[in-house]
């Protein structure tokens, strides 16, 4: 197990959700929201629905994300706690 190459990827995956994390936050709730609510959502306008409920269905995806992307590393570096039955 190379541990340099492990944390790399570790510190990677991290900066590319904490990167789709603060889009989705900051600029599609704050930064783009009048432009956003624009359009129709549901009978609301589309960026107080991203900023109430959008964000959060992507949080929710990004753990899923992260908790898969987190065991193919660990098994791909040989520190994976999990049974290789």
């Amino acid at each position: 197990m190379d541990n340099n190459n492990y944390w790399r990827a570790n510190i990677r995956l991290m900066g590319i959700l904490l990167t789709i994390w603060f889009t989705v936050s900051f600029g599609f709730g704050i930064l783009l929201k009048d432009w956003l609510n624009e359009i129709q959502f549901f009978g609301f306008k589309f960026g107080f629905w991203w900023a109430q409920q959008g964000s959060i269905y992507v949080f929710i995806i990004l753990i899923f994300v992260y908790t898969a992307m987190m065991r193919r590393i660990d098994k791909e570096h040989g520190v994976s706690d999990e049974d290789d039955e």
